[in-house]
């Protein structure tokens, strides 16, 4: 990939990377004409570049699929752990909530507070699919609310294999209280929002370390 990038050149009239045709290409690299076919569309089908008939071949950044895909066969193939991505997550979103503090209006918190209300009334209707979604779409949120592109790539990424370890994660929970009508593993969002509310990013930092701590001492009962 790094060779590719040597032999781009900016195009002027679009600001897109163009390869050089694949003849030129091919001798560059010194790669028979099949091989470098071969090559490129591997990179095409993951992203890496856009070909058009009669336009040419450009370099592009893959979407978050790309990522995707790589930890969930990470994860299936034993690479990476679940704790692994459980730690990820924790210190991402431990950087990400400090910054979100700083930037919230009242707009925010509002749409914050309605996923914990959504999380809370689903968990006490036993719809355990649905609250899962209000917390992952309060913690996208908080990604949305500081927009960073990196942030977003990183959190878009780990996306479906977070779905997967919050899931498994809330259902132990689940299995572990003896009523859902207040499961403080979901309330505990309350104080994430309050912290916002007030842009403090000290005390945002505090309830979310309070909200995975909250987390592992449900999960690690016997």
């Amino acid at each position: 990939m790094d060779s590719l990038i040597s032999e781009a050149s900016n195009e002027e009239s679009t600001g897109r990377l163009r390869l050089p045709t694949e003849r030129a290409l091919g001798a560059s690299l010194d790669l028979s004409r099949g091989m470098l076919r071969e090559q490129l569309a591997t990179l095409e089908l993951l992203g890496f570049l856009d070909r058009t008939q009669g336009r040419g071949t450009y370099l592009e950044a893959p979407d978050s699929g790309f990522i995707q895909l790589y930890f969930r066969l990470a994860l299936r193939l034993g690479h990476i752990g679940a704790e692994q991505f459980t730690q990820a997550r924790e210190m991402l979103e431990m950087a990400v909530v400090e910054q979100a503090a700083m930037l919230a209006t009242k707009a925010d918190v509002a749409t914050l507070r309605s996923h914990v209300d959504r999380m809370v009334e689903s968990t006490s209707r036993g719809d355990v699919d649905k609250a899962i979604a209000a917390d992952y779409d309060f913690h996208r949120s908080l990604f949305e609310l500081v927009n960073n592109p990196i942030f977003n790539f990183l959190h878009d990424g780990l996306r479906d294999v977070l779905r997967d370890v919050v899931g498994d994660r809330r259902r132990q929970a689940l299995a572990v209280v003896e009523s859902t009508k207040d499961f403080i593993t979901d309330r505990v969002h309350y104080e994430i929002t309050d912290a916002l509310a007030t842009n403090d990013p000290e005390a945002a930092r505090h309830a979310m370390h309070r909200h995975f701590d909250v987390w592992r001492t449900m999960t690690d009962k016997p």
